[in-house]
């Protein structure tokens, strides 16, 4: 019998590959209220739990849809995934390289590498077509649990900005 768990190697979860690279080599660099030791600190476990868990389940998403770029929605969805990814790298890049600028400090700035993520993965979201399994597949599926993921995120980075500023 075929052993079917390669198919799963082609599947939209190799285009959070790069975030996920991006985000092991460059977390130590970001300033200190974003490191492990400050990040976690003191947050409601309702709240971990919540963003823990949405995680997961994005990942899970991106996991059990194939890879398959053919329609003009799925390139278009490339194209938002390739903009969003350049957008969450330059938000990284401010905080990293002008901690101390107006735009570091503002909110905006602080939260961006937690608000920026829906437009990379609204892109993954479009550029899906089907599941690997027979729930019919529909963009806002994944785009739901990546909102209610980031809504997580977002208080999270906000209860940490609120502390510094």
């Amino acid at each position: 019998m075929k052993q079917e768990w390669h198919k799963y190697l082609l599947s939209c979860f190799l285009l959070t590959l790069p975030v996920l690279a991006w985000n092991i080599l460059l977390a130590p660099e970001l300033p200190a209220p974003f490191q492990p030791a400050s990040f976690g600190k003191d947050i409601p476990l309702f709240l971990m739990y919540g963003e823990n868990i949405s995680r997961s389940l994005v990942f899970l998403c991106m996991l059990l849809m194939p890879l398959q770029i053919s329609t003009s929605v799925q390139k278009a969805g490339i194209g938002i995934y390739i903009s969003g990814i350049l957008v969450y790298f330059a938000s990284w890049i401010m905080l990293i390289y002008f901690p101390g600028s107006a735009w570091s400090k503002s909110p905006y700035g602080f939260m961006a590498p937690a608000y920026t993520p829906i437009l990379w993965l609204s892109g993954i979201a479009l550029s899906g077509r089907k599941f690997y399994f027979r729930l019919p597949y529909k963009p806002w599926i994944l785009i739901l649990i990546s909102i209610i993921f980031l809504v997580f995120h977002n208080i999270h980075t906000w209860i940490i900005y609120q502390r510094l500023y």
